[in-house]
């Protein structure tokens, strides 16, 4: 067992989830599994499963077998690892375009920054929960041209809490301005969240959902940006916010989200996705128990 916990722990250093990790741990086991034979030998909810087998299916580590009852085999170990290698070797190629250019356009404000007394004219640091709570629902407030963000958990307070982001939203849908929001799939598995989702559309926010988002970010009017930093080292669940004023950074931020934006699909058609998969191969599942 000790063995596995390492060896999970190893493939989540090259990019897998736990769950991902201990479901391709127990694929290898065995030439094919069904989805419910796999949850049990993982250890793994059953609700949970199918999503966890499917994204390893899309990363090509694992093969999907159709048949009446599906089944599912994992790709051989040196291939997979070899995969999740090139995969974190081209985020690190992204990631060493974005720094290159955050550091140049950081590097004017940095300089300016020598001559000033006050060392946070641009950059401000909140770590206690109810300042970053107030300044978040300062800055949707004050948005007026337009609101961007990537949200996801864990939340700094419950998402049904946010009044002034469904105000904002609102009021500025209203205007013609744009208000858009990417979240992170989880919020498909919370019914809770999702309900408060669907009231930011009811108010006219565009929403999309994104596979995943590294971190929380707030971009408003082009000039303003608020972001989280969990701490990459200590991973106790302790984080850092930044509110940054520096629209040459919100403009290279902006086009992040843009790229997310456009691969990522509508609420409804995640959810379409999301709805009709699991049940059907719950099904095939049960027939096979």
């Amino acid at each position: 067992m000790q063995t596995d916990d390492r060896r999970a722990a190893d493939l989540e250093e090259l990019g897998l989830t736990n769950y991902e990790a201990r479901v391709y741990l127990a694929l290898i086991r065995r030439d094919v599994f069904t989805a419910a034979e796999v949850a049990r030998e993982a250890q793994v909810p059953r609700q949970r499963v199918y999503d966890v087998l499917e994204g390893l299916t899309r990363r090509q580590l694992a093969v999907l077998h159709p048949g009446r009852v599906a089944g599912y085999s994992a790709v051989a170990p040196e291939i997979a690892v070899d995969r999740l290698m090139e995969q974190q070797r081209r985020s690190l190629g992204r990631l060493e375009r974005l720094s290159d250019e955050l550091a140049r356009e950081l590097l004017p404000t940095w300089d300016s920054g020598r001559t000033h007394t006050d060392p946070l004219d641009y950059v401000e640091v909140l770590r206690d929960a109810a300042d970053i709570s107030d300044r978040f629902a300062r800055i949707q407030s004050e948005a007026e041209r337009e609101l961007l963000s990537f949200s996801r958990p864990p939340w700094v307070n419950p998402p049904a809490e946010n009044v002034a982001g469904i105000e904002a939203s609102a009021r500025l849908h209203a205007a013609g301005r744009t208000v858009r929001s990417l979240y992170s799939r989880d919020v498909l598995d919370d019914p809770e969240v999702l309900a408060v989702v669907r009231q930011f559309v009811d108010v006219g926010e565009e929403i999309r959902i994104a596979d995943s988002l590294p971190l929380k970010l707030v971009i408003a009017d082009g000039s303003t940006v608020l972001c989280d930093m969990p701490d990459p080292v200590e991973r106790t669940g302790a984080t850092t916010s930044l509110v940054i004023r520096h629209p040459s950074l919100a403009a290279t931020l902006r086009l992040a989200f843009q790229s997310v934006w456009d691969e990522s699909p509508t609420l409804e058609e995640a959810l379409k996705v999301h709805d009709t998969s699991a049940p059907e191969q719950e099904e095939s599942a049960d027939q096979v128990e």
